[in-house]
């Protein structure tokens, strides 16, 4: 019996839609591998299925606080976990999310330092970005470990922060993530990557914005800052989140705030399929021609669930 069945691929693409309907037509539950769903009160603007649009059990959503720093190696500690009770039960596990690093720290075999597992809301790191800002604590990593600072962007703030927290233990992000690559199964798996004309991807992305703005999610964020929660470095960095506080702040325009929801959108769905379309182990199914019933009845032919 396969272990997991992944379903991947761009934001707004529709893999919780294809996830759900094929956990619930085969009788086992969804792990969602969303590295800004697993915090409670972000629902609105991570677009987090509700408990009544659920037709299977949703895992790994709503695990920890926003003001605390959940990695990718707890989340691989705890998906592992709910997986394995899962084929126990009999069943595959379908996981389905748009973080790279997390579908690949669940599926593959990676060793995490033994730091990534400590949860701490904040580090000097953080501080020391608050104080002089994402470009000169980009530097600060150029000087420490030139190949790491290379191979992350100066505005992937989390991931510059983590490599300057492992160049103090004297090991190199970049090393580190090489090991990565090699692909070494942890699990039975088979990974169906969902995609769609760009264009149309993009509309549906402004259009999904638009109605995470009508949902109340400036309210949302009103209320996680009201009721006292300190926005950890992670989830203070989650679009929609980020910009909302900095038009709440007076930094932006409303319309500003939007429009800037809607382009770094844009641009995450673009790393996305460029993430995923390094992996070779993925089947690909175009949604234009499938639609959801489609992907899901096509999935369960190929792997005869």
């Amino acid at each position: 019996m396969i272990d997991v069945v992944a379903v991947v691929g761009p934001t707004a693409v529709g893999k919780s839609a294809v996830a759900d309907g094929l956990a619930a037509a085969i009788g086992t539950s969804v792990i969602s591998a969303d590295s800004m769903q697993v915090y409670r009160g972000m629902d609105i603007g991570t677009a987090k299925m509700s408990p009544g649009e659920c037709h299977a059990p949703l895992l790994m959503v709503d695990v920890a606080d926003p003001g605390t720093a959940y990695s990718a190696a707890l989340f691989q500690r705890d998906a592992r976990a709910a997986i394995d009770k899962i084929n126990a039960s009999g069943h595959p596990a379908v996981l389905c999310g748009g973080t790279g690093l997390y579908v690949r720290a669940v599926i593959d075999e990676f060793d995490f330092p033994s730091g990534e597992l400590e949860s701490i809301s904040r580090s000097r790191y953080e501080e020391l970005l608050e104080r002089i800002g994402a470009d000169a604590l980009h530097a600060l990593l150029s000087e420490r470990d030139p190949a790491s600072a290379e191979a992350i962007h100066p505005h992937n703030t989390r991931r510059v922060v983590r490599a300057l927290e492992m160049s103090d233990e004297g090991v190199s992000y970049a090393e580190q993530r090489a090991g990565f690559s090699e692909n070494r199964a942890h699990y039975c798996s088979s990974q169906y990557g969902l995609t769609c004309d760009r264009a149309v991807l993009y509309e549906r992305i402004n259009k999904r914005v638009d109605l995470m703005m009508e949902m109340g999610l400036i309210d949302e964020v009103k209320g996680l800052v009201e009721q006292g929660l300190s926005f950890a470095l992670t989830s203070r960095q989650a679009i929609g989140y980020k910009e909302i506080i900095d038009y709440l702040e007076g930094t932006l325009s409303l319309s500003e705030a939007v429009d800037l929801i809607k382009m770094r959108s844009r641009r995450y769905a673009k790393r996305q399929l460029s993430w995923f379309k390094r992996d070779s182990r993925i089947f690909w199914i175009d949604m234009d021609e499938t639609g959801v019933d489609g992907a899901i009845e096509l999935i369960r032919e190929r792997e005869g669930l």
